[in-house]
Protein backbone atom coordinates (compact mmCIF):
# COMPACT_ATOMS: atom_id res chain seq x y z
CA UNK A 1 0.00 0.00 0.00
CA UNK A 2 1.44 3.43 -1.30
CA UNK A 3 1.54 6.25 1.51
CA UNK A 4 -1.33 7.93 -0.63
CA UNK A 5 -3.63 5.04 -0.30
CA UNK A 6 -2.87 4.88 3.39
CA UNK A 7 -4.84 8.32 4.36
CA UNK A 8 -7.77 7.82 2.22
CA UNK A 9 -8.56 3.93 3.61
CA UNK A 10 -8.56 5.40 6.74
CA UNK A 11 -11.03 8.18 5.62
CA UNK A 12 -13.25 5.42 4.38
CA UNK A 13 -13.34 3.62 7.52
CA UNK A 14 -14.19 6.66 9.59
CA UNK A 15 -17.21 7.62 7.55
CA UNK A 16 -18.29 3.95 8.15
CA UNK A 17 -17.99 4.27 11.49
CA UNK A 18 -19.44 7.70 11.41
CA UNK A 19 -22.80 6.47 9.46
CA UNK A 20 -25.55 6.42 11.83
CA UNK A 21 -27.00 3.51 13.56
CA UNK A 22 -30.70 2.68 11.87
CA UNK A 23 -32.91 3.15 15.23
CA UNK A 24 -37.15 2.65 15.54
CA UNK A 25 -39.17 4.98 14.75
CA UNK A 26 -42.43 4.81 16.64
CA UNK A 27 -45.46 6.91 17.12
CA UNK A 28 -48.47 6.10 19.05
CA UNK A 29 -51.54 7.71 18.95
CA UNK A 30 -55.14 7.11 20.53
CA UNK A 31 -58.08 6.18 18.96
CA UNK A 32 -61.99 5.14 19.67
CA UNK A 33 -64.42 3.10 17.46
CA UNK A 34 -68.08 2.12 17.94
CA UNK A 35 -68.59 -1.49 16.77
CA UNK A 36 -71.97 -2.85 16.89
CA UNK A 37 -73.51 -1.15 20.54
CA UNK A 38 -69.86 -1.45 21.60
CA UNK A 39 -67.49 1.93 21.71
CA UNK A 40 -63.91 0.72 21.78
CA UNK A 41 -61.08 2.79 22.78
CA UNK A 42 -57.77 1.80 21.56
CA UNK A 43 -53.70 2.59 20.95
CA UNK A 44 -52.24 2.76 17.70
CA UNK A 45 -48.35 2.58 16.93
CA UNK A 46 -47.21 3.05 13.95
CA UNK A 47 -43.75 3.60 12.07
CA UNK A 48 -40.34 1.54 11.34
CA UNK A 49 -38.72 -1.35 13.53
CA UNK A 50 -35.16 -2.27 13.12
CA UNK A 51 -34.75 -5.74 11.95
CA UNK A 52 -31.01 -7.40 13.28
CA UNK A 53 -29.55 -10.30 11.94
CA UNK A 54 -26.68 -12.32 14.25
CA UNK A 55 -23.45 -11.73 12.89
CA UNK A 56 -20.83 -14.74 13.04
CA UNK A 57 -19.11 -15.65 16.01
CA UNK A 58 -15.83 -14.06 14.77
CA UNK A 59 -17.55 -10.71 13.85
CA UNK A 60 -19.24 -10.74 16.96
CA UNK A 61 -17.16 -8.67 18.99
CA UNK A 62 -16.37 -5.98 16.35
CA UNK A 63 -20.60 -5.59 15.91
CA UNK A 64 -21.94 -6.55 18.89
CA UNK A 65 -23.57 -9.76 17.44
CA UNK A 66 -25.98 -8.61 16.01
CA UNK A 67 -26.13 -6.03 12.35
CA UNK A 68 -29.25 -4.16 11.37
CA UNK A 69 -30.83 -5.42 8.21
CA UNK A 70 -33.86 -3.82 7.45
CA UNK A 71 -36.62 -1.33 8.86
CA UNK A 72 -39.98 -3.01 8.75
CA UNK A 73 -43.07 -1.02 8.23
CA UNK A 74 -46.23 -2.18 10.99
CA UNK A 75 -49.35 -0.49 12.65
CA UNK A 76 -50.35 -2.35 15.61
CA UNK A 77 -54.12 -1.45 17.16
CA UNK A 78 -54.33 -2.41 20.41
CA UNK A 79 -57.37 -2.27 22.47
CA UNK A 80 -57.28 -0.04 25.68
CA UNK A 81 -57.96 -1.35 29.58
CA UNK A 82 -56.85 -4.66 28.78
CA UNK A 83 -56.02 -6.40 32.33
CA UNK A 84 -55.23 -9.52 31.02
CA UNK A 85 -53.38 -10.04 28.20
CA UNK A 86 -53.43 -13.95 28.10
CA UNK A 87 -57.06 -13.50 27.11
CA UNK A 88 -56.92 -10.65 24.38
CA UNK A 89 -56.00 -12.48 21.23
CA UNK A 90 -53.43 -10.82 18.71
CA UNK A 91 -53.66 -11.10 14.97
CA UNK A 92 -50.75 -10.53 12.16
CA UNK A 93 -51.90 -9.48 8.53
CA UNK A 94 -50.15 -9.08 5.64
CA UNK A 95 -51.48 -9.36 2.09
CA UNK A 96 -49.36 -10.63 -0.90
CA UNK A 97 -48.12 -10.21 -4.19
CA UNK A 98 -45.14 -11.25 -3.96
CA UNK A 99 -45.23 -7.19 -3.95
CA UNK A 100 -48.18 -6.16 -1.88
CA UNK A 101 -48.33 -4.47 1.07
CA UNK A 102 -50.95 -4.70 3.66
CA UNK A 103 -52.82 -1.94 3.31
CA UNK A 104 -56.12 -3.67 1.16
CA UNK A 105 -56.87 -6.28 4.79
CA UNK A 106 -55.74 -2.95 7.24
CA UNK A 107 -57.90 -0.40 5.29
CA UNK A 108 -60.71 -2.64 3.24
CA UNK A 109 -61.24 -5.83 5.92
CA UNK A 110 -60.16 -6.04 9.52
CA UNK A 111 -59.25 -2.50 10.17
CA UNK A 112 -61.00 -0.09 12.41
CA UNK A 113 -61.27 2.67 9.18
CA UNK A 114 -62.65 1.28 5.78
CA UNK A 115 -61.81 3.07 2.50
CA UNK A 116 -65.29 4.39 0.80
CA UNK A 117 -66.22 2.38 -2.92
CA UNK A 118 -69.43 1.67 -4.25
CA UNK A 119 -71.50 -0.94 -2.54
CA UNK A 120 -70.22 -3.57 -5.03
CA UNK A 121 -66.67 -2.39 -4.96
CA UNK A 122 -66.85 -0.38 -7.74
CA UNK A 123 -64.52 2.95 -8.24
CA UNK A 124 -66.04 5.89 -6.72
CA UNK A 125 -65.79 9.29 -7.78
CA UNK A 126 -62.67 11.30 -6.30
CA UNK A 127 -61.84 12.68 -4.57
CA UNK A 128 -62.06 9.52 -2.08
CA UNK A 129 -62.42 8.68 1.50
CA UNK A 130 -62.23 6.96 4.92
CA UNK A 131 -64.91 5.40 7.28
CA UNK A 132 -64.98 3.97 10.55
CA UNK A 133 -65.06 0.56 9.49
CA UNK A 134 -68.32 -1.06 11.53
CA UNK A 135 -67.23 -5.16 10.37
CA UNK A 136 -63.62 -4.39 11.96
CA UNK A 137 -62.12 -7.74 13.98
CA UNK A 138 -61.14 -4.93 16.84
CA UNK A 139 -64.08 -5.85 18.82
CA UNK A 140 -62.26 -9.46 19.05
CA UNK A 141 -58.50 -9.35 18.47
CA UNK A 142 -55.90 -6.74 18.50
CA UNK A 143 -53.92 -6.24 15.12
CA UNK A 144 -51.04 -5.84 13.73
CA UNK A 145 -50.03 -5.06 10.23
CA UNK A 146 -47.13 -5.77 8.49
CA UNK A 147 -45.37 -5.12 5.23
CA UNK A 148 -42.71 -7.33 4.22
CA UNK A 149 -39.35 -5.37 2.89
CA UNK A 150 -39.37 -2.89 -0.40
CA UNK A 151 -43.50 -2.85 0.03
CA UNK A 152 -45.41 0.10 1.79
CA UNK A 153 -42.26 1.47 4.14
CA UNK A 154 -40.19 -1.43 4.87
CA UNK A 155 -36.59 -0.93 3.37
CA UNK A 156 -33.25 -2.39 3.43
CA UNK A 157 -31.18 -0.23 5.84
CA UNK A 158 -28.69 1.35 4.22
CA UNK A 159 -25.95 -0.97 2.26
CA UNK A 160 -27.53 -4.19 2.51
CA UNK A 161 -28.80 -5.50 -1.37
CA UNK A 162 -32.72 -5.32 -1.40
CA UNK A 163 -32.83 -8.60 -3.62
CA UNK A 164 -31.69 -10.46 -0.88
CA UNK A 165 -35.49 -10.43 0.62
CA UNK A 166 -36.93 -10.88 -2.33
CA UNK A 167 -37.96 -14.89 -2.24
CA UNK A 168 -39.88 -17.18 -0.81
CA UNK A 169 -37.65 -18.28 1.85
CA UNK A 170 -36.58 -15.03 3.13
CA UNK A 171 -39.73 -13.85 2.96
CA UNK A 172 -41.13 -16.14 5.76
CA UNK A 173 -37.98 -15.97 8.12
CA UNK A 174 -37.63 -12.18 7.94
CA UNK A 175 -41.62 -12.07 8.93
CA UNK A 176 -41.34 -14.59 11.19
CA UNK A 177 -38.23 -13.15 12.85
CA UNK A 178 -40.63 -9.72 13.34
CA UNK A 179 -43.57 -11.59 14.59
CA UNK A 180 -41.25 -12.77 17.26
CA UNK A 181 -39.52 -9.73 18.19
CA UNK A 182 -42.89 -7.74 18.17
CA UNK A 183 -44.46 -10.55 20.37
CA UNK A 184 -41.28 -10.11 22.83
CA UNK A 185 -41.46 -6.82 23.28
CA UNK A 186 -44.89 -5.76 23.58
CA UNK A 187 -45.77 -9.12 25.82
CA UNK A 188 -48.11 -11.49 23.67
CA UNK A 189 -46.60 -14.33 24.36
CA UNK A 190 -48.96 -15.89 26.27
CA UNK A 191 -51.74 -14.29 24.27
CA UNK A 192 -54.07 -16.14 21.77
CA UNK A 193 -52.26 -15.87 17.93
CA UNK A 194 -53.89 -15.53 14.89
CA UNK A 195 -52.42 -15.44 11.03
CA UNK A 196 -53.98 -13.22 8.28
CA UNK A 197 -53.28 -13.33 5.08
CA UNK A 198 -54.36 -12.81 1.32
CA UNK A 199 -53.60 -14.23 -1.96
CA UNK A 200 -49.63 -14.76 -1.34
CA UNK A 201 -49.94 -13.81 2.21
CA UNK A 202 -51.43 -17.27 2.46
CA UNK A 203 -48.50 -18.92 0.87
CA UNK A 204 -46.80 -16.86 3.68
CA UNK A 205 -48.91 -17.83 6.19
CA UNK A 206 -48.86 -21.30 5.45
CA UNK A 207 -45.04 -21.65 5.63
CA UNK A 208 -45.13 -19.30 8.60
CA UNK A 209 -47.01 -21.85 10.44
CA UNK A 210 -43.83 -23.78 9.82
CA UNK A 211 -41.13 -21.67 10.90
CA UNK A 212 -43.11 -20.00 13.60
CA UNK A 213 -43.26 -23.49 15.51
CA UNK A 214 -39.94 -25.12 14.24
CA UNK A 215 -37.84 -21.99 14.64
CA UNK A 216 -39.06 -19.70 17.39
CA UNK A 217 -41.25 -22.29 19.41
CA UNK A 218 -44.47 -20.24 18.62
CA UNK A 219 -47.66 -22.15 18.43
CA UNK A 220 -50.83 -20.71 16.69
CA UNK A 221 -54.69 -20.91 17.34
CA UNK A 222 -55.57 -19.88 13.57
CA UNK A 223 -54.65 -19.30 10.55
CA UNK A 224 -57.42 -17.12 8.46
CA UNK A 225 -56.42 -17.47 4.12
CA UNK A 226 -58.44 -15.04 2.64
CA UNK A 227 -58.59 -16.26 -1.23
CA UNK A 228 -56.05 -19.10 -0.85
CA UNK A 229 -53.26 -20.39 -2.94
CA UNK A 230 -51.10 -23.10 -1.24
CA UNK A 231 -49.88 -25.62 -4.39
CA UNK A 232 -49.05 -24.15 -7.68
CA UNK A 233 -50.04 -26.84 -9.70
CA UNK A 234 -53.85 -25.90 -9.60
CA UNK A 235 -52.95 -22.11 -10.85
CA UNK A 236 -50.00 -22.34 -13.24
CA UNK A 237 -51.31 -23.15 -16.89
CA UNK A 238 -48.39 -25.03 -18.52
CA UNK A 239 -48.82 -27.26 -21.37
CA UNK A 240 -48.18 -30.87 -19.27
CA UNK A 241 -50.25 -29.46 -16.80
CA UNK A 242 -54.05 -30.39 -16.76
CA UNK A 243 -54.67 -29.47 -13.40
CA UNK A 244 -55.60 -25.89 -13.56
CA UNK A 245 -58.22 -26.22 -16.58
CA UNK A 246 -60.29 -28.80 -14.21
CA UNK A 247 -59.97 -26.20 -11.18
CA UNK A 248 -61.15 -23.28 -13.44
CA UNK A 249 -64.15 -24.44 -15.01
CA UNK A 250 -66.37 -23.55 -11.73
CA UNK A 251 -65.19 -20.19 -11.70
CA UNK A 252 -65.56 -19.83 -15.60
CA UNK A 253 -69.50 -20.93 -15.10
CA UNK A 254 -69.86 -18.62 -12.39
CA UNK A 255 -68.63 -15.50 -14.39
CA UNK A 256 -70.57 -16.10 -17.12
CA UNK A 257 -73.58 -16.75 -15.34
CA UNK A 258 -73.22 -13.43 -13.33
CA UNK A 259 -72.55 -11.65 -17.35
CA UNK A 260 -75.26 -13.71 -18.72
CA UNK A 261 -73.92 -15.52 -20.73
CA UNK A 262 -75.15 -18.65 -20.45
CA UNK A 263 -78.64 -20.09 -21.41
CA UNK A 264 -79.07 -22.11 -17.92
CA UNK A 265 -81.58 -20.79 -15.37
CA UNK A 266 -80.54 -22.09 -12.17
CA UNK A 267 -79.59 -20.38 -8.61
CA UNK A 268 -75.85 -20.37 -8.63
CA UNK A 269 -74.98 -22.79 -6.27
CA UNK A 270 -76.89 -25.13 -7.82
CA UNK A 271 -75.30 -24.51 -11.32
CA UNK A 272 -71.25 -24.89 -9.79
CA UNK A 273 -72.05 -28.22 -8.18
CA UNK A 274 -73.57 -29.95 -11.32
CA UNK A 275 -69.92 -27.95 -12.88
CA UNK A 276 -68.55 -29.23 -10.41
CA UNK A 277 -68.82 -32.89 -10.67
CA UNK A 278 -68.32 -32.12 -14.81
CA UNK A 279 -65.13 -30.71 -14.12
CA UNK A 280 -64.14 -33.53 -11.78
CA UNK A 281 -65.20 -36.04 -13.78
CA UNK A 282 -65.77 -36.17 -17.55
CA UNK A 283 -63.50 -33.23 -18.27
CA UNK A 284 -60.95 -34.46 -16.35
CA UNK A 285 -60.71 -37.70 -17.55
CA UNK A 286 -61.45 -36.08 -21.26
CA UNK A 287 -57.99 -34.48 -20.20
CA UNK A 288 -56.51 -37.33 -19.67
CA UNK A 289 -56.91 -39.17 -22.70
CA UNK A 290 -55.13 -36.29 -24.57
CA UNK A 291 -55.05 -37.37 -28.11
CA UNK A 292 -56.98 -40.50 -27.59
CA UNK A 293 -60.11 -39.55 -27.61
CA UNK A 294 -62.07 -40.26 -30.80
CA UNK A 295 -63.60 -36.91 -32.47
CA UNK A 296 -67.12 -38.09 -31.23
CA UNK A 297 -66.09 -37.32 -27.65
CA UNK A 298 -64.35 -34.70 -28.61
CA UNK A 299 -67.31 -33.20 -29.79
CA UNK A 300 -69.65 -33.70 -26.79
CA UNK A 301 -67.18 -32.54 -24.30
CA UNK A 302 -66.94 -29.21 -26.27
CA UNK A 303 -70.24 -29.00 -26.68
CA UNK A 304 -70.78 -29.42 -23.11
CA UNK A 305 -68.20 -26.73 -21.79
CA UNK A 306 -69.42 -24.70 -24.09
CA UNK A 307 -73.06 -24.82 -21.76
CA UNK A 308 -70.82 -24.52 -18.93
CA UNK A 309 -68.85 -21.63 -19.72
CA UNK A 310 -70.73 -19.07 -22.51
CA UNK A 311 -67.82 -19.87 -24.98
CA UNK A 312 -68.74 -20.94 -28.33
CA UNK A 313 -68.12 -25.03 -29.40
CA UNK A 314 -65.50 -23.97 -32.12
CA UNK A 315 -63.53 -21.77 -29.53
CA UNK A 316 -63.28 -24.76 -27.25
CA UNK A 317 -62.11 -27.16 -29.82
CA UNK A 318 -59.77 -24.31 -31.24
CA UNK A 319 -58.32 -24.05 -27.73
CA UNK A 320 -57.70 -28.19 -27.38
CA UNK A 321 -60.33 -28.25 -24.75
CA UNK A 322 -57.99 -26.22 -22.42
CA UNK A 323 -59.32 -22.65 -21.66
CA UNK A 324 -56.18 -20.46 -20.85
CA UNK A 325 -57.39 -18.00 -18.20
CA UNK A 326 -55.82 -14.90 -19.94
CA UNK A 327 -57.80 -16.40 -22.90
CA UNK A 328 -61.15 -16.75 -20.96
CA UNK A 329 -60.81 -13.19 -19.22
CA UNK A 330 -61.08 -11.86 -23.36
CA UNK A 331 -63.16 -14.15 -24.77
CA UNK A 332 -66.33 -14.41 -22.49
CA UNK A 333 -67.57 -10.64 -23.29
CA UNK A 334 -65.44 -10.20 -26.84
CA UNK A 335 -68.54 -9.95 -28.87
CA UNK A 336 -69.88 -6.79 -26.78
CA UNK A 337 -65.88 -5.27 -27.08
CA UNK A 338 -65.17 -6.06 -22.78
CA UNK A 339 -63.42 -8.29 -20.82
CA UNK A 340 -63.81 -9.47 -17.36
CA UNK A 341 -61.36 -9.24 -14.53
CA UNK A 342 -58.48 -11.85 -12.91
CA UNK A 343 -59.97 -10.81 -9.59
CA UNK A 344 -62.78 -10.37 -9.87
CA UNK A 345 -64.74 -11.64 -12.53
CA UNK A 346 -67.45 -9.38 -11.83
CA UNK A 347 -65.98 -6.01 -13.29
CA UNK A 348 -65.52 -5.50 -16.89
CA UNK A 349 -62.63 -3.96 -19.15
CA UNK A 350 -62.51 -2.64 -22.07
CA UNK A 351 -59.30 -2.59 -24.28
CA UNK A 352 -58.30 -0.53 -27.24
CA UNK A 353 -58.11 -3.58 -29.71
CA UNK A 354 -61.20 -6.32 -29.82
CA UNK A 355 -58.60 -8.64 -31.59
CA UNK A 356 -55.85 -9.89 -29.04
CA UNK A 357 -55.73 -12.68 -27.32
CA UNK A 358 -55.21 -11.37 -23.54
CA UNK A 359 -56.84 -8.08 -21.73
CA UNK A 360 -54.89 -5.08 -21.61
CA UNK A 361 -55.23 -4.60 -17.56
CA UNK A 362 -57.37 -5.91 -14.75
CA UNK A 363 -60.56 -4.07 -13.81
CA UNK A 364 -60.28 -5.15 -10.01
CA UNK A 365 -56.98 -2.82 -9.56
CA UNK A 366 -58.15 0.27 -11.47
CA UNK A 367 -60.86 -0.06 -8.84
CA UNK A 368 -59.35 -0.22 -5.99
CA UNK A 369 -55.74 1.37 -6.22
CA UNK A 370 -56.75 5.03 -6.69
CA UNK A 371 -59.13 4.83 -3.42
CA UNK A 372 -56.34 3.20 -1.11
CA UNK A 373 -53.64 5.02 -2.00
CA UNK A 374 -54.77 8.30 -1.22
CA UNK A 375 -56.82 6.94 2.03
CA UNK A 376 -53.74 5.28 3.05
CA UNK A 377 -51.53 8.26 2.34
CA UNK A 378 -54.07 10.84 4.41
CA UNK A 379 -54.45 8.38 7.26
CA UNK A 380 -51.04 7.40 7.95
CA UNK A 381 -49.85 11.25 8.14
CA UNK A 382 -53.49 12.34 9.59
CA UNK A 383 -54.60 9.92 12.23
CA UNK A 384 -51.82 8.08 13.22
CA UNK A 385 -49.06 11.03 13.01
CA UNK A 386 -46.48 9.10 11.48
CA UNK A 387 -44.69 11.12 8.30
CA UNK A 388 -42.29 9.65 6.21
CA UNK A 389 -41.51 11.17 2.25
CA UNK A 390 -40.39 7.93 1.01
CA UNK A 391 -43.13 6.49 -1.69
CA UNK A 392 -45.51 4.08 0.37
CA UNK A 393 -45.37 1.18 -2.23
CA UNK A 394 -48.53 -0.44 -2.30
CA UNK A 395 -48.21 -3.16 -5.26
CA UNK A 396 -44.89 -2.70 -6.18
CA UNK A 397 -43.06 -4.88 -9.03
CA UNK A 398 -39.30 -3.75 -7.30
CA UNK A 399 -39.33 -7.29 -5.82
CA UNK A 400 -39.16 -8.92 -9.05
CA UNK A 401 -38.00 -11.48 -9.99
CA UNK A 402 -38.86 -13.59 -6.79
CA UNK A 403 -36.92 -16.58 -6.03
CA UNK A 404 -38.45 -19.85 -5.58
CA UNK A 405 -35.02 -21.19 -5.24
CA UNK A 406 -36.55 -24.19 -2.68
CA UNK A 407 -38.70 -25.22 -5.48
CA UNK A 408 -36.18 -25.69 -8.38
CA UNK A 409 -37.77 -28.04 -10.99
CA UNK A 410 -41.44 -28.19 -9.41
CA UNK A 411 -44.27 -26.29 -8.59
CA UNK A 412 -44.28 -24.26 -5.32
CA UNK A 413 -46.31 -25.90 -2.34
CA UNK A 414 -46.54 -24.90 0.96
CA UNK A 415 -49.33 -27.64 1.84
CA UNK A 416 -46.81 -30.31 3.92
CA UNK A 417 -45.81 -27.01 6.14
CA UNK A 418 -49.26 -26.64 6.78
CA UNK A 419 -50.03 -30.49 7.51
CA UNK A 420 -47.13 -30.31 9.54
CA UNK A 421 -47.89 -27.73 11.29
CA UNK A 422 -51.75 -29.43 11.97
CA UNK A 423 -50.41 -32.68 12.87
CA UNK A 424 -47.42 -31.13 15.44
CA UNK A 425 -50.15 -28.92 17.08
CA UNK A 426 -53.45 -30.84 17.09
CA UNK A 427 -55.51 -27.33 17.92
CA UNK A 428 -54.70 -24.93 15.16
CA UNK A 429 -57.40 -24.32 12.95
CA UNK A 430 -57.90 -22.67 9.67
CA UNK A 431 -60.40 -20.88 8.13
CA UNK A 432 -60.42 -19.96 4.02
CA UNK A 433 -62.39 -17.58 2.60
CA UNK A 434 -63.52 -17.89 -1.49
CA UNK A 435 -64.92 -15.93 -3.64
CA UNK A 436 -66.66 -17.40 -6.54
CA UNK A 437 -65.78 -14.81 -8.73
CA UNK A 438 -62.40 -14.99 -8.06
CA UNK A 439 -60.05 -15.85 -11.51
CA UNK A 440 -56.54 -15.52 -9.51
CA UNK A 441 -57.01 -18.53 -6.93
CA UNK A 442 -60.49 -19.67 -7.60
CA UNK A 443 -62.63 -22.00 -5.13
CA UNK A 444 -62.36 -25.29 -6.49
CA UNK A 445 -58.44 -25.11 -7.00
CA UNK A 446 -58.31 -24.43 -3.53
CA UNK A 447 -61.36 -27.11 -2.52
CA UNK A 448 -58.68 -29.64 -4.47
CA UNK A 449 -55.35 -28.64 -2.27
CA UNK A 450 -56.89 -29.23 1.16
CA UNK A 451 -58.80 -32.65 0.05
CA UNK A 452 -55.07 -33.55 -0.65
CA UNK A 453 -52.87 -32.36 2.21
CA UNK A 454 -53.29 -35.62 3.45
CA UNK A 455 -54.07 -34.59 7.12
CA UNK A 456 -55.17 -37.23 9.56
CA UNK A 457 -58.51 -37.55 9.88
CA UNK A 458 -58.60 -36.62 13.63
CA UNK A 459 -57.09 -32.69 12.33
CA UNK A 460 -59.34 -32.78 9.45
CA UNK A 461 -62.68 -30.93 11.14
CA UNK A 462 -59.93 -27.84 12.17
CA UNK A 463 -60.48 -26.67 8.31
CA UNK A 464 -63.32 -24.47 7.57
CA UNK A 465 -64.15 -22.85 4.65
CA UNK A 466 -66.63 -19.39 3.47
CA UNK A 467 -68.19 -18.45 0.17
CA UNK A 468 -68.69 -15.49 -1.24
CA UNK A 469 -70.26 -13.51 -4.16
CA UNK A 470 -67.20 -11.63 -5.01
CA UNK A 471 -63.68 -11.83 -6.06
CA UNK A 472 -60.49 -12.28 -4.61
CA UNK A 473 -61.31 -9.13 -2.65
CA UNK A 474 -64.09 -10.16 -1.47
CA UNK A 475 -64.44 -7.39 1.09
CA UNK A 476 -64.85 -4.94 -0.95
CA UNK A 477 -68.52 -6.03 -1.68
CA UNK A 478 -70.18 -4.77 1.23
CA UNK A 479 -72.75 -7.71 1.87
CA UNK A 480 -70.24 -9.97 1.68
CA UNK A 481 -67.88 -8.30 4.08
CA UNK A 482 -70.53 -8.45 7.12
CA UNK A 483 -70.81 -12.10 6.19
CA UNK A 484 -66.39 -11.96 6.15
CA UNK A 485 -67.22 -10.27 9.53
CA UNK A 486 -69.54 -13.14 10.79
CA UNK A 487 -67.44 -15.87 9.69
CA UNK A 488 -63.85 -14.77 11.32
CA UNK A 489 -66.08 -14.01 14.94
CA UNK A 490 -67.10 -17.36 15.14
CA UNK A 491 -63.88 -19.15 13.68
CA UNK A 492 -61.90 -17.13 15.86
CA UNK A 493 -63.93 -18.05 18.66
CA UNK A 494 -63.82 -21.66 17.95
CA UNK A 495 -60.01 -21.37 17.70
CA UNK A 496 -59.69 -20.40 21.30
Amino acid sequence: MTDKEEPKKAEEEKKKEEKPTPKDNLVESKHSIKIGDKEIKYTVIAGTMVMKEETPLEQAKESEGEKPKAQFFFVAYTKDDIEDKSKRPITFSFNGGPGSSSVWLHLGAIGPRRVVLQEDGNLPKPPFKLTDNEYSLLDETDMVFIDPVSTGYSRAVEGEKPQEWHGFKKDITTVGDFIRLYTTRYGRWLSPKFLIGESYGTTRAAGLSGYLQERHGMYLNGIMLISAVLDFTTIDFYVNNEVPYVMFLPAYAATAWYHHKLKIRKPLQTLLKEVEKFASGEYAAALLKGDALTKRERTAIAEKMARYTGLSPEFIERSNLRINDQHFFKELLRDRGETVGRLDSRFIGRDRLGVTERPEYDPLLTNVLGPYTAAFYDYVRSDLKFESDLPYEILTEKVWPWSYAEFENHFVNVGETLRSAMTYNPYLKVFVANGYYDLGTPYFATEYTFNHLGLHESVRQNVSMGYYEAGHMMYIHLPSLAELKNDLVEFMRSAI
